[in-house]
C-alpha cells in the first residue's frame, strides 16, 4: 500500500482538485487483507455521540443481491484532495469565549482543536472589519484616510486576536487561516454606510486593495500566519448588516486591476485569494464570468461558497458545485460559511441541526468540495452577540450565565468528517445501493480509508460495506451518521 501511495505522488495525483468525476485517477488495486474496520456512530434517540461501536473484519462476498443494502467503495478511483474542516472565529465567538470560566474555555478548545480528544479542526476564518456577529460596527482606519496611515487592528486585540491565538495553540500551532471583509469603511462606499449594501466607489479601489495587505501584515506581526483572503463576503446580498455589492464583472476587474497587483507588489503573492464567497445558486455564472479573463489566473486561487440559497423553501443546489468542478477542475471549491438560522432556544436538541450539516458535507464533497468552514464556532445562549439581531445557531453555544457549553448535534455530525479525514487525503469512489443512505469516502495520507455513511430515515438499515468482493456487515441506525475507519 505504501508503494501504491508513493506511485500516486510520483504521478502528481495528490495536487489539489486535479481530477473531475469523469477524470478519476486510477490505481491497480486495493487489498483488504488483514485490515479491520472501526465503526464510530452518532444516532438519534441513543447516547451514541462519535462513539466507537464496533470492530469488524472483512469476509469474502461476491455478487450482492438486489435485496441487500450495500455501500460500494472503490479506493482505486481517486478524485480531489481534502483540505480540512474548521469554522469562523468571529467577534461574537471570541466575546462569548471570554465570558466563560477558564475550565470551560479549555473544554471548548480541546473539543474543537485537539486531534485526539476533539474534532481536530484545521481551518479558521475571521471577519475583516466588523460583521453582523460583532457587538458594533468598526473599521481599522479613520474617516477619509485614503493613505491608510491610521490603520490599526486595535478592535481585534481585545478579544479576537487572543482567541485566535488560543485556537492555534490548541490545534498544535497552526491553522489554515483566512479573512473575509463584510464591508469597506462607509466613506469608501456609494451609500456612505457600512450596512445596507452599497458599492465600493472606484475612487477608493486602490485604498481598499491596500487595506487587505495591511490586514494580513498586521495579523502576521501578531504571530498569526494568514493563508488567504476572500474578496467580499456575499457580494450579491444587500443586508441590514455590513454588506457590499459586486457584480461578477466588478469583482473580477477589482481583483485583476487592483487587488491582485497590489498583493503582488506588497510581497504577498503567495497568499490565496478566494472569489464569490456566496451561495451555490449563482456560482456557475460567477465562475464563467471570472475565468473568461485569462489574467485572473495570476491571482485567483479558487471559489468559496455558502449554503443559504434554499431560503425560499427550495432544495440546496448541490449540482451547481459539480458543474463548476467539472468545468474548472483546477480551481478548488471551498465551503466558506453555513449555519442554521432563526435561533430558537427550544431547538438545541433538534436532530435536523446535525443532519443539515451531514447532508451538505456529503453532497458537496462528492461534487468536488475540497474543504469546509462552518460559520460561528461559538455563540452565546441568545444566538449572538449580534448588533443587528440576526441571531443564529452554532454547533456549540456558551451558556454564559451558568458557565457551561451546550453541544448541538451539529457538533458531532461535523466531527465525523474532521476527526477522521486527514488534510491531504484523496476522495475515493463510493456508491450506496439505496437512496436512504448517503455516503462519501477518502483515503488518508497514512493509507487508512474513511467511509462516512448517513441514514436520514427512521428505518433501522442493515447494510454491507463492500470493497472488491470483500465486505463487512453493519447497521445504519435511524437518523444516524457513521464513520467506518479501515486500517
Amino acid at each position: 500500500m505504501k508503494k501504491l501511495f508513493a506511485a500516486w505522488i510520483v504521478a502528481g495525483l495528490l495536487n489539489s482538485c486535479t481530477s473531475t468525476p469523469h477524470q478519476a485517477a486510477t490505481t491497480a488495486s486495493y487489498n483488504t487483507d488483514g485490515k479491520k474496520v472501526w465503526v464510530y456512530s452518532t444516532a438519534d434517540s441513543t447516547d451514541l455521540r462519535l462513539t466507537l461501536t464496533d470492530s469488524l473484519s472483512f469476509a469474502k462476498k461476491g455478487q450482492p443481491l438486489e435485496t441487500e443494502v450495500m455501500i460500494f467503495v472503490d479506493p482505486t478511483k481517486t478524485f480531489q484532495s481534502y483540505m480540512g474542516v474548521g469554522a469562523a472565529l468571529t467577534d461574537a465567538a471570541a466575546e462569548t469565549f471570554y465570558k466563560l470560566p477558564k475550565e470551560t474555555q479549555q473544554e471548548f478548545l480541546t473539543a474543537h482543536f485537539d486531534k485526539e480528544k476533539g474534532l481536530g479542526y484545521t481551518i479558521a476564518r475571521t471577519n475583516i472589519n466588523s460583521c453582523d456577529f460583532s457587538s458594533g460596527s468598526y473599521t481599522y482606519v479613520k474617516n477619509g484616510d485614503t493613505s491608510l496611515s491610521s490603520f490599526d487592528i486595535a478592535p481585534d486585540r481585545r478579544y479576537k486576536i487572543p482567541f485566535i491565538k488560543e485556537a492555534m495553540k490548541a490545534a498544535g500551532g497552526a491553522l489554515t487561516f483566512y479573512g473575509s471583509p463584510w464591508s469597506p469603511p462607509a466613506w469608501m462606499k456609494s451609500n456612505n454606510d457600512m450596512l445596507h449594501g452599497g458599492k465600493l466607489l472606484p475612487a477608493f479601489y486602490d485604498s481598499w486593495a491596500l487595506y487587505y495587505t495591511k490586514f494580513i501584515k498586521a495579523y502576521e506581526q501578531e504571530g498569526i500566519p494568514v493563508w488567504g483572503i476572500s474578496v467580499q463576503n456575499e457580494p450579491m446580498a444587500t443586508q441590514r448588516w455590513e454588506s457590499c455589492i459586486y457584480e461578477a464583472e466588478e469583482e473580477r476587474d477589482f481583483l485583476v486591476k487592483c487587488l491582485g497587483p497590489t498583493m503582488h507588489r506588497e510581497g504577498l503573492k503567495d497568499k490565496k485569494i478566494i472569489l464569490w464567497d456566496h451561495n451555490r445558486d449563482l456560482i456557475y455564472q460567477r465562475a464563467q464570468t471570472y475565468f473568461k479573463d485569462p489574467e485572473i489566473e495570476k491571482y485567483a486561487w479558487g471559489i468559496g461558497y455558502h449554503w443559504y440559497e434554499d431560503w425560499s423553501g427550495g432544495k440546496p443546489m448541490y449540482d451547481n458545485i459539480k458543474r463548476v468542478h467539472e468545468a474548472w477542475p483546477n480551481k478548488p471549491l471551498l465551503f466558506t460559511e453555513g449555519c442554521a438560522e432563526s435561533f430558537d432556544v427550544t431547538r438545541y436538541k433538534a436532530w435536523v441541526l446535525g443532519e443539515e450539516y451531514g447532508r451538505s458535507m456529503i453532497n458537496d464533497f462528492n461534487n468536488g468540495m475540497t474543504g469546509f468552514t462552518d460559520w460561528n464556532i461559538l455563540l452565546d445562549e441568545t444566538g449572538g452577540p449580534n448588533h443587528v439581531g440576526n441571531f443564529c445557531f452554532a454547533p456549540v453555544h456558551g451558556d454564559t450565565e451558568n458557565g457551561i457549553l451546550i453541544y448541538t448535534n451539529a457538533y458531532y455530525y461535523i466531527g465525523h468528517f474532521s476527526k477522521f479525514i486527514q488534510p491531504g487525503a484523496k476522495r475515493i469512489a463510493t456508491a450506496p445501493s439505496r437512496s436512504q443512505l448517503l455516503s462519501t469516502a477518502f483515503i488518508n495520507p497514512d493509507y487508512s480509508v474513511v467511509v462516512v455513511v448517513m441514514n436520514e430515515t427512521s428505518n433501522n438499515t442493515p447494510m454491507y460495506l463492500w470493497i472488491d468482493g470483500q465486505a463487512v456487515q453493519s447497521t445504519a441506525r435511524p437518523h444516524s451518521i457513521n464513520s467506518y475507519i479501515i486500517r
